[in-house]
């Protein structure tokens, strides 16, 4: 009975392979893998019964199952029995040979079987193979492959058979007339001789030790003889390519003297091959196979072939391999193995033939026949070693290639020949100094994307490549170590190696290293063996030039200083502790930093200081003068690095400064002065700070050589001592004077102050005068520059009282006219900024400046700047970002420059008057009709106003006049149309106040908590809104109101209305609203004329649209209601809808007053309640039912009471009303929810929507929402209303459907955050609950139901009057209001979870009757019950749930497979609840639970994740009632909610603590399984199988029998057929599992 089963369950499988899905196919495959794991010689038998018995079926699917069948036999080879084996063997022998077509799948498969089974019974596979295999027959094709892979698979069990078959097969060869047989002759062929080879390797392991090479040499040398006189000659690629395969292993296995008698034929036939194919692979390795084996037996034959070889072998190489074709790489391997056979037998004749191809004009020979060099320097050192100078000598012409490719191919060649001793002979050298060349390749800034077939490498892999050799050969080549050392040194100091420069530090330094280990400190550098190499003060110039710029070059600067410091006693033998200790903190500095955050400023003091402390540390005159020559020798080498250039000016400068020797010094000034490059900016600026430098310790001397050079005629290019600049243009002259004039300012700002300002105007100025006519930029902006530092020198040496600067007038006038000569429509240069910050500095020296040329100074430095076209123009013409940015600066820049020269001239009058001054400059440009200028103006005067408050000194209380002109002159420009002007302005008027108070007599660190107010307000001037405008300037302008003096107010006044006409007219309703908040009230009117002035106010507001008349409208609209409310309601409400703008302006005119805005919301409350809020109206329409239209005069109400309490100053009176309007509001939301406009008026809003976008919607309910929005913030609710918004709750109300989830979200928010408000509300509620209208009912049931939600209803003690009244609900016709009574009741547990004890037994009885109800067709309210009790169950006495424990149970028990998923859920949630009251009802529940177990565990597969997650917890709650502690913490640890579920191994696991703990209920829960095959959720119909694979895997064999076999395999077959391919193949992995119970 069980062998029936096992077969019928491997029956069903392979019945099954007919299915075309790949993932059920391979599933398949290894479900009968598994039967084979436990019945290897069953599932093997029924396999071969199957194919046996079903000779029709389709070799793919035959496939499969001798696939199964091969894997079985692999993994159970040692198990097998002989009688299976032999069946198996017949049976794959029967399958391979069934066809004599080749159909290569279905063959292959079965010779695979056949090869497995071949691993233990070789003699039984070859008894049937051969069989197959008969003299004078041409056997099968797949018959010589399974020879083939059985001599590969079992060498020793294969090769004694060798012998026989080759005898067989020698006279089939001939008969072989069809390609693919031939093909399959020569593949048997190359696997017999290559297991021959391995057999007779490996003798001493071999079963048959007596085997010999001649025993199989007559027979290879007879099928060789057909493989190449008739086969190899064929016209066919893939059989050549078969036979040379072959023929490289038989060369081995030939007799040796055959095989020399042969190579004069096989060795061309070979070559010629390479003509024939492109895929030269298996020709290259064939040949190299056929030489070693020529070798090897002594050949002589060879020597005549040679020729021939090099010449057909060395193109091989020359063709580049492609890495994304690995056989060309293997074939480069083979050709290069042929040549390393080649070189260690004819040495002298290969490298004859190689050196020549290296002067070749092709690039691939020259890189080919390098790449061949490498190989054999490496493969044949014995061969090469007295070859040395002849190879070196023959790469002098590859170390001049400039081709990319040659180069890498040099470098290589050099590594080797490192390695192998060559760079000790003559010639080394040169090999060294190109590799250091490579090193000093530049770096390509941005590579090109080289195509993978690119004919040329970057420079840059180059450079990386020799880079990476040159550090190799100098710390992993011990050999390498003398010649390297000292002899890099050479390359460091010349300047075209400077990109080597940190490889070279590197090596150097490692090298110094080895070198002071073994001992030589002291004579590290031997000068006297050593010629060519630098001297001490070259290398310690060039290593401290090149490390102030320390990230270049790869980080140049840290190798550089770490060589440096390992040199120091070469340098000079005093600095070793200096160094030691100096030289790693500037290494550490390099570290600490990154090229962006490094200041470079500071690293070259750094470095200077480094450089004086080193001068001060040698301390000898003669070695510092050889030092600072050699430093001027070199400045000639920088031409092309101009910052480097730049530092080692200033080294040379302080080097100087240390040279006691005075003419020395005079003689290096006056070289450097002939020999600069001046048209060079950086040039002219190292210059000058040497200069400036030297004249820290040499003044005299500098001055000197500077007055030499002025008096010299260089500048009239006649002869002279500077005669060397005769021949400059007029240009070049121009740009010598700029030099020298910047020389002046450098030695002005350097030199000792004492010294110097004796020195400034009888020797510096003098010669700077006469250069002040110039057009030049250059010579302007450093004139500039000079006078800056000049006069910056004056005002840092010594008190400004002290030193009279008589020509400082003559100075500012200059730079003055250098401004004006700038163009007003753009800013190219910075010599407004430079001139500007020179005037800075020089207006604060003695003596002042005059009345006149103070005024010429201000205006012209305004005009200049503030005038310039704005920014945003000038990005827009100019195209080129980076330009752009560097204008942004200079605007930037040049902006601050103004400020500072402001605040230097204010420093010095800091006086009312000083101010009052100031502005009439600047008030023009404040008041300018052009954007940019008052942006500019405004910003100028804050920073202003702010250093005058920062450095006022009242000593006695005096009057600040101006301060209501000034004031006046600002505050309207709080309302500026540019941001940036309005927040300046407040920031303005803020420190006007705060100067008044100083004047006033308050400290200056007093803060006055009204003008502080100030700062706040400007967050209200961020945005244009012109409503925050109108605010912040109101109370702005109260600020101002209430700390202007009495005496200021009236000058404040008149000014203010000047500001009326105000080209900006954001700026003249500014002056408007702040001249309104100082007005007193005007007089009533008559009441008759009231709507009359209504009228009137209403057509002037949409005739003129300036902003005061309209304030002063709304004002006049105030009074009139606090004296006429009635009329004025009346009138407005009359207006028609939907209100424009200014009606609505007119009404929020009526909330400036709390007791009148009362008394008119009561007004309006009352005419929203008196109407019916809407009429029912007939359909013409066929079919349709009655539409709701709203009355009008309850419409227009509603609206009124949004435009009022939308106005700020409704709060108070809104706080008053706040229960009856929030009950208003909330009800006439309720009404009109689908409520439609008359249609008179849907016309009037669609037109007024088609003119422009209305206000608001007129739409009914949407109006309600919005007013009872606005009702809310006005009435301190903010956060009701926003948490409403954020949870969406406002669209909710307005949709029919889901208008109570929206009034549940406003309760939350209500209970959250305005619970005081409640009492009164639910009060005024309660009576709604009996309305006609089942919307108000829906609505007042909602809002209850969610306030149960919450604590503060029991806190407010309406905890009791809210649940009967909920309780009450449950008859109600409305089925929405019985379900969200029982939502409100269910929400106790969450809201006062301590009341539910004491009313559980009533809470539970609703529960109960909510899941009975009958009128309930689509389990809404059953659902809304079954929800509730889920949240009350944790806080109901056990009492009162016992009795209905198994009935509400048993109720759920149908939804957990509803089709509606939110049924799924709270069902789920409910059982996983009800467990935790299981413990009275133990054995009735635990049954309940079996029951559910199955749902819950496929269900973890839902298609929604709500409920997954309900099964994860009910599974969870479940657990501990399982009675099994295994199963409990499963579900426990895998089933939180946090934590993803791998649901395969899951089940698995699940299913084996079942199995141990209830394995009785093995029958049952499959039984469950087998219901949901039929599921209509993909993933359950797919776990139900896999749930009772796991089952049966882990069930023991004695409970087995439960299982009903058959229906259960009839199931699966039946499933076996679903069109879902992942649950075919949960199936048949699941058919697999069941030989465990069979």
């Amino acid at each position: 009975m069980t062998e029936s089963r096992i077969k019928r369950l491997a029956t069903t499988l392979m019945d099954a392979t007919t299915d075309k899905d790949p993932l059920v196919q391979e599933q398949i495959y290894n479900a009968l893998c598994y039967l084979g794991e436990s019945e290897p010689e069953e599932i093997l038998n029924s396999c071969d019964e199957y194919l046996r018995q079903h000779d029709k079926l389709a070799y793919p699917h035959r496939v499969i199952i001798l696939k199964a069948m091969e894997t079985v036999v692999k993994s159970n080879i040692a198990l097998l029995d002989k009688s299976t084996a032999k069946v198996v063997i017949f049976l794959a022998s029967n399958e391979m040979t069934k066809s004599k077509e080749v159909i290569r799948d279905w063959q292959q498969a079965a010779s695979n079987v056949l090869v497995a089974v071949g691993q233990r019974f070789i003699n039984k596979v070859m008894e049937e193979v051969l069989t197959k295999f008969q003299p004078g027959i041409l056997p099968h094709y797949f018959v010589m492959q399974t020879f083939a892979n059985l001599s590969v698979s079992n060498v020793f069990g294969m090769v004694p058979f060798l012998n026989s078959i080759l005898g067989t097969m020698l006279p089939m060869l001939g008969m072989a007339k069809q390609d693919h047989m031939k093909s399959v002759f020569c593949y048997a062929l190359q696997h017999f001789s290559e297991s021959i080879q391995e057999y007779l390797a490996n003798l001493d392991q071999a079963p048959d030790p007596t085997v010999r090479k001649d025993t199989f040499s007559n027979e290879i040398f007879s099928a060789y003889e057909v493989l190449f006189n008739s086969w190899l000659q064929h016209r066919e690629a893939k059989l050549r390519l078969a036979v040379v395969e072959a023929m490289g292993p038989m060369s081995y296995l030939m007799p040796s003297e055959k095989l020399e008698e042969q190579l004069p034929k096989l060795i061309p036939g070979i070559l010629a091959l390479y003509k024939k194919h492109t895929e030269a692979f298996y020709i290259s390795k064939s040949l190299c196979q056929i030489l070693e084996a020529s070798v090897n037996i002594g050949s002589r034959s060879l020597d005549v072939q040679l020729d021939s070889l090099l010449g057909t072998l060395h193109p091989q190489i020359c063709a580049p391999a492609d890495p994304s074709v690995p056989l060309t790489v293997k074939n480069h391997t083979e050709v290069l193995r042929c040549f390393t056979v080649l070189a260690c037998s004819f040495p002298d004749r290969v490298l004859a033939f190689l050196l020549p191809k290296l002067e070749s004009s092709n690039e691939r020979t020259r890189v080919g026949t390098l790449l061949i060099m490498r190989q054999i320097i490496n493969s044949a050192p014995s061969q090469m070693e007295i070859k040395k100078p002849f190879i070196l000598s023959s790469m002098k012409l590859p170390l001049q290639d400039s081709n990319n490719k040659v180069k890498r191919a040099v470098v290589q060649v050099i590594s080797a020949m490192a390695h192998h001793g060559y760079l000790e002979q003559p010639g080394g050298e040169a090999m060294m100094e190109f590799l250091v060349r490579q090193c000093a390749l530049p770096s390509d800034a941005q590579p090109k994307k080289q195509p993978p077939d690119a004919d040329d490498l970057t420079s840059d892999s180059v450079q990386s490549i020799s880079v990476n050799t040159l550090f190799l050969l100098s710390t992993t080549v011990d050999r390498m170590n003398n010649v390297l050392w000292p002899y890099l040194l050479e390359f460091v100091t010349p300047i075209q190696f400077t990109n080597a420069l940190t490889p070279l530090c590197k090596s150097l330094m490692y090298l110094a290293m080895k070198k002071q280990e073994e001992g030589e400190n002291a004579s590290l550098i031997r000068y006297d063996l050593n010629a060519n190499l630098p001297s001490p003060y070259a290398l310690t110039t060039r290593l401290l030039v090149v490390s102030s710029q320390p990230y270049v070059g790869d980080c140049r600067g840290t190798a550089a200083l770490r060589l440096l410091n390992v040199l120091h006693y070469s340098v000079h033998p005093t600095l070793d502790q200096l160094w030691s200790k100096k030289v790693p903190l500037l290494v550490e500095h390099i570290e600490e930093n990154t090229e962006k955050s490094l200041s470079q400023k500071e690293w070259e003091e750094k470095l200077l200081l480094f450089l004086q402390e080193t001068l001060a540390a040698v301390s000898d005159n003669t070695w510092i003068c050889h030092f600072v020559t050699e430093m001027c020798r070199q400045l000639n080498s920088y031409n092309g690095f101009l910052l480097e250039k730049n530092f080692l000016y200033k080294c040379i400068g302080t080097t100087l400064g240390a040279c006691t020797s005075k003419d020395l010094v005079q003689k290096q000034l006056q070289e450097l002065l002939e020999t600069a490059r001046y048209h060079e900016e950086a040039e002219r600026e190292g210059l000058a700070s040497c200069f400036g430098i030297c004249a820290i310790n040499h003044l005299e001397e500098t001055l000197a050589k500077l007055e030499d050079f002025v008096r010299s005629d260089v500048f009239k290019k006649s002869a002279g001592l500077f005669s060397i600049f005769k021949d400059r243009s007029d240009n070049e002259v121009e740009k010598i004077k700029s030099t020298l004039i910047l020389c002046y300012g450098y030695v002005a700002v350097y030199a000792p102050k004492e010294l110097v300002l004796s020195r400034i105007e009888a020797d510096i100025l003098k010669n700077i005068f006469q250069y002040f006519n110039t057009k030049d930029l250059t010579l302007k902006l450093c004139l500039i520059r000079s006078i800056c530092m000049i006069s910056q020198a004056i005002y840092n040496g010594v008190k400004c009282g002290d030193f009279i600067f008589s020509r400082k007038a003559e100075l500012v006038a200059q730079m003055v006219e250098f401004i004006k000569a700038e163009p007003l429509e753009a800013m190219r240069t910075p010599v407004r900024q430079r001139a500007m910050i020179t005037c800075t500095y020089l207006v604060i020296l003695e003596p002042h400046l005059s009345d006149p040329d103070r005024t010429e100074l201000i205006d012209t430095c305004l005009a200049s700047v503030l005038a310039l076209p704005p920014l945003e123009l000038v990005k827009e013409r100019d195209e080129n970002g980076g330009d752009a940015l560097h204008k942004e600066m200079l605007y930037g820049d040049t902006i601050s420059a103004l400020k500072d020269l402001l605040k230097s001239l204010l420093q010095r009058n800091l006086t009312p008057h000083g101010l009052q001054d100031m502005f009439a400059h600047l008030g023009p440009w404040i008041k300018s009709n052009k954007e940019h200028e008052r942006q500019r103006a405004v910003e100028v005067s804050a920073a202003l106003l702010d250093f005058y408050l920062s450095k006022l000194n009242v000593s006695t209380v005096i009057p600040f006049y101006n301060l209501g002109v000034l004031i006046a002159l600002f505050s309207p420009r709080c309302s500026d149309s540019l941001a940036s002007v309005r927040q300046h302005a407040v920031d303005c008027v803020y420190c006007l106040l705060y100067i008044q108070l100083c004047y006033e007599g308050f400290a200056r660190d007093h803060r006055d908590e009204m003008v502080e107010r100030l700062k706040a307000l400007k967050k209200g001037l961020e945005e244009p809104d012109f409503t925050v405008l109108f605010h912040t300037c109101n109370n702005i302008a109260m600020v101002i109101g209430k700390r202007v003096p009495p005496d200021q107010l009236m000058s404040l006044l008149l000014t203010m209305f000047e500001g009326l006409v105000d080209p900006d007219k954001n700026c003249s309703r500014a002056a408007t609203v702040m001249i309104n908040s100082l007005l007193k009230e005007r007089g009533g009117v008559l009441q008759e004329k009231v709507p009359d002035i209504m009228s009137i106010i209403h057509s002037k507001l949409e005739e003129v649209d300036e902003e005061h008349i309209r304030k002063a409208a709304q004002q006049t609209v105030y009074i009139l209601a606090s004296q006429h409310k009635s009329v004025v309601v009346s009138s407005l409400l009359g207006s028609s809808l939907p209100f424009d703008s200014h009606t609505c302006a007119m009404w929020r005119s009526l909330a400036t007053e709390p007791t009148l805005t009362s008394q008119i919301l009561e007004q309006l409350l009352e005419k929203v309640n008196r109407d019916v809020p809407y009429k029912e109206s007939k359909c013409f329409l066929l079919g349709s039912g009655s539409e709701r239209i709203a009355t009008p005069l309850p419409l227009a109400a509603t609206c009124a009471l949004y435009e009022i309490m939308s106005a700020p100053e409704s709060g108070a009176a809104v706080l008053g009303l706040y229960p009856p309007l929030f009950v208003t509001l909330l009800l006439r939301v309720s009404c009109t929810v689908g409520v439609q406009l008359p249609k008179n008026l849907q016309s009037r809003e669609r037109r007024s929507s088609s003119y422009g976008p209305a206000p608001r919607s007129l739409h009914p309910c949407s109006c309600a929402v919005e007013t009872l929005k606005v009702m809310l913030a006005r009435g301190g609710s903010e956060e009701v209303a926003r948490a409403v918004g954020s949870a969406g709750g406002w669209e909710l109300m307005v949709s029919p459907e889901r208008h109570h989830d929206g009034i549940a979200v406003l309760a939350g928010a209500m209970a959250r955050h305005a619970g005081p408000r409640l009492p009164l509300i639910v009060k005024n509620l309660i009576p709604t609950l009996s309305s006609v209208f089942d919307s108000q009912r829906i609505t007042t049931t909602a809002f209850f139901a969610e306030l149960l939600n919450s604590n503060v209803v029991n806190d407010l003690i309406l905890l009791e009057t809210m649940m009967d009244n909920m309780t009450g609900r449950q008859k109600d016709a409305c089925m929405l209001v019985r379900m969200l009574a029982l939502r409100g009741l269910g929400n106790i547990a969450s809201g006062s979870p301590e009341k539910v004890r004491k009313h559980g037994a009533k809470l539970l009885a609703s529960m109960v009757n909510g899941m009975d109800d009958k009128d309930d067709p689509h389990n809404l309210v059953a659902l809304e019950a079954m929800s509730s009790l889920s949240k009350l169950l944790d806080h109901v006495e056990e009492r009162d749930i016992q009795s209905m424990l198994l009935h509400i149970a048993i109720r759920i028990r149908p939804f957990f497979d509803s089709e509606q998923p939110d049924l799924r859920q709270s069902s789920i949630v409910l059982f996983g609840n009800l467990t935790k009251f299981s413990e009275g009802n133990c054995e009735v529940f635990f049954e309940q639970i079996l029951n559910g177990l199955v749902t819950l565990l496929l269900h973890l597969q839902d298609p929604k994740p709500e409920v997954v997650k309900a099964c994860k917890f009910a599974l969870r709650m479940c657990g501990p009632n399982m009675g099994c502690e295994g199963l409990c913490d499963m579900f426990l640890n895998h089933l939180r909610e946090d934590r993803s579920l791998h649901y395969g191994e899951f089940m698995n696991n699940v299913c084996k603590h079942l199995m141990q703990s209830y394995p009785e209920m093995l029958n049952r829960l499959i039984l469950t399984n087998l219901f949901y095959f039929k599921s209509n959720w993909v993933d359950i119909r797919a776990a139900a199988p896999m749930f009772i694979g796991f089952l049966v895997l882990h069930v023991d064999e004695e409970h087995c029998q439960q299982v009903d076999l058959d229906q259960l395999i009839s199931a699966l077959k039946l499933l076996l057929k679903d069109p879902v391919p992942a649950v075919r193949v949960k199936v048949a992995e699941t058919l697999g599992r069941l030989i465990r119970i069979l």
